[in-house]
This record gives structure tokens, C-alpha cells and sequence, in this order.
């Protein structure tokens, strides 16, 4: 949106809602850092016009089901070089490194259309911390892998983990975003993880109960 162009009552309201969360998060973004975040959004619905890259459609869903979503695992986040497997249109990845500007942060997609977003809003928006790789997470060689590996958990964690496992670090953490069911999981792990705490996150409108489920990989010797 041109700087003058007056806000719509839709994207009026989703800041509201935007505000809200993250002061229910307790997060306290600054305004440069929630300019951006929307800004996002505002692409996302230009882009998602032609090539339907999320079935979240108004910006009040996409503030609540994208960015507060995202943005929930930021306080439990540890230090160190963020991959965000299976990133989608860029979430939770494009909001971590808006909120992280220090900290390189690495999306991962094997869809075309996706990546070319993400790459398109991480150019426009400016952000300098963030690499977009298009590959399937079991293909995937970087040259070392990651002490932060993070999904919006696409499989069950036993699968999940024998996917991407070997991208996380000895001594790494695996944060996967999981529904209410997330406990009945964790069982059959792969012997080199293990479940560090399930962190209850708070309820977004239209998503229901999440969860963050925290797993180390065991460190060598």
C-alpha cells in the first residue's frame, strides 16, 4: 500500500488484532518490525489472488492464523541460526526474522511457487538475514547443519524427525508446532532425540489449541 493510501476498515482491524496478540504474548515488537510484518500480509493477499498460496483470506485471519501464530514461539526460541522446514508461504520463518534482524534465519520449501514468494517478500521487505532454499527436507545438504530447526509440524514427530533430523546439530533443538493431540506422539522417536518440554500456546481464533513441542538431538560421544 502507497504510504498515503488511507487503511481499509479490514486492515485497520487486523492491526488492531495484531496489537492485541502480541500484547498477549507479551512480545514487544517495535513499530519498524509490525510495519513489516503487515506489509507481508499485504503481499501475501496480492500473491495469493493468482497463485492461492494460503486458505487464510482476510487479513484478520492471516494476522491471527500467520503472524500471531509465528510469533507465539518467539520467547521460546533458543540462540543460533534459525531453519524453518516446510516454511509455506514463509511462516513462522519470514516473522522470526523480522523479529530477529541478528540471526540468520534459512526457509525451506520444495514448492516452486512458494519459494518464489518468499524470496520475492524477503527482497521487498528488506530483511538482509534471510536464504530461501527450495529443496524437500530429506534432500537437503547444507554445508552444516542447524542449532534451531523449526515446523509448522507437517507429519507426526516420529516421521517429522526421521526427515529432517539430520538438519538439526548434535546438541540442537527441533521446535514443532503440533495440535492438542501433540502428547500421543511422542513415542517411537529416532534413539538420537528426545523430548525436552511440550509448551502449551495460547489458542489463536480459528486454529484451536497449539502447542510447541521441544526435542534435542543428542549430542555426539
Amino acid at each position: 500500500m502507497p504510504p498515503d493510501s488511507p487503511e481499509s476498515a479490514d486492515w485497520q482491524t487486523a492491526r488492531g488484532l495484531f496489537d492485541e496478540g502480541l500484547a498477549a504474548l507479551g512480545i514487544d515488537l517495535p513499530a519498524t518490525a509490525r510495519e513489516q510484518c503487515l506489509a507481508l500480509l499485504r503481499l501475501l493477499e496480492t500473491w495469493n489472488r493468482h497463485f492461492n498460496l494460503t486458505a487464510l483470506r482476510t487479513p484478520a485471519e492471516m494476522v491471527t492464523g500467520h503472524l500471531i501464530d509465528s510469533l507465539a514461539v518467539l520467547p521460546h526460541l533458543p540462540p543460533g541460526a534459525l531453519l524453518d522446514v516446510g516454511t509455506g508461504a514463509g511462516f513462522p520463518g519470514l516473522p522470526l526474522a523480522i523479529a530477529r534482524p541478528d540471526v540468520r534465519h534459512v526457509l525451506l520449501d520444495s514448492n516452486l511457487k512458494k519459494t518464489r514468494f518468499v524470496q520475492h517478500a524477503a527482497l521487498e521487505l528488506g530483511p538482509a538475514n534471510v536464504e530461501v532454499v527450495r529443496a524437500r527436507a530429506e534432500d537437503f545438504r547444507p554445508p552444516a547443519p542447524f542449532p534451531v530447526v523449526i515446523a509448522r509440524a507437517f507429519a507426526p514427530l516420529p516421521r517429522l524427525l526421521r526427515l529432517l533430523g539430520h538438519l538439526c546439530a548434535p546438541g540442537g533443538r527441533v521446535l514443532a508446532l503440533k495440535g492438542p493431540a501433540a502428547a500421543a506422539e511422542l513415542t517411537d522417536l529416532p534413539a538420537d532425540f528426545e523430548h525436552v518440554e511440550t509448551i502449551p500456546l495460547a489458542a489463536q481464533p480459528g486454529r484451536g489449541h497449539r502447542a510447541l513441542v521441544l526435542l534435542a538431538r543428542r549430542a555426539v560421544g
